[in-house]
């Protein structure tokens, strides 16, 4: 029986949802998930249990977690051989800053490519105030490839950066954002990812009737 339970809401729409719930896989924690539509009633039953009103929330060991970035350490903690972050000193301080990078910004991004796992957009104009995000986006995947070697971000193995990073990968396939073949070849690489195709079957499957939320989760 699991001892864990992540909460999580939509799988097509909710990126910090995906991005909780690759940790906890990544972490190899036997864990229930718990999926709740963000009305109302659900607002308030998140408020008692989650501050933050968020989704993901972890609760491990009588412990609960609701920010991602603090799942992300907190299960550092308890599976220290995960691989969450990198060994190396320098490159886990790196992916830590290009990880809290994406928990803190990219606002125009997001609201300007909401994630939706169903939804192709063949010629889909990025409004100005989104681009510098986007080219951002590139040009820390750039470096961090070109300093690890790939196919990951830090190297053989997929890291929280990584974590952090696959809802964009959504977005650039949804909104076909040009990539150079470097970068296309990551985002791909991160697409066909099993956990990944795991998660899209089930945002594939979820009932249309689920509504886009109005922020992201």
């Amino acid at each position: 029986m699991a001892q864990a339970t992540l909460t999580i809401s939509s799988k097509n729409y909710s990126s910090w949802s995906l991005r909780g719930w690759l940790l906890c896989r990544m972490a190899g924690l036997d864990f229930t998930e718990v999926l709740v539509e963000l009305n109302d009633a659900a607002r308030q039953e998140l408020l008692l249990l989650s501050p933050s009103v968020l989704v993901p929330r972890l609760t491990y060991k009588d412990v609960t977690v609701w920010d991602t970035l603090a799942i992300a350490e907190y299960l550092h903690e308890v599976t220290p051989k995960s691989g969450l972050w990198p060994k190396d000193l320098a490159a886990r301080a790196r992916c830590r800053s290009v990880s809290g990078e994406m928990h803190s910004g990219f606002h125009n991004l997001r609201s300007a490519l909401p994630m939706n796992l169903k939804a192709r957009h063949e010629k889909f104009k990025i409004f100005s105030g989104a681009r510098p995000d986007v080219e951002r986006v590139k040009a820390i995947w750039t470096e961090c490839l070109e300093m690890s070697g790939g196919p990951w971000l830090f190297g053989e193995s997929p890291t929280v950066a990584d974590a952090m990073y696959a809802p964009i990968c959504t977005r650039f396939r949804t909104y076909s954002v040009d990539l150079e073949p470097k970068l296309a070849a990551y985002a791909e690489h991160v697409l066909s990812w099993p956990l990944m195709v795991e998660w899209t079957e089930g945002a594939i499957a979820e009932p249309d009737e689920i509504v886009e939320l109005e922020v992201e989760f």
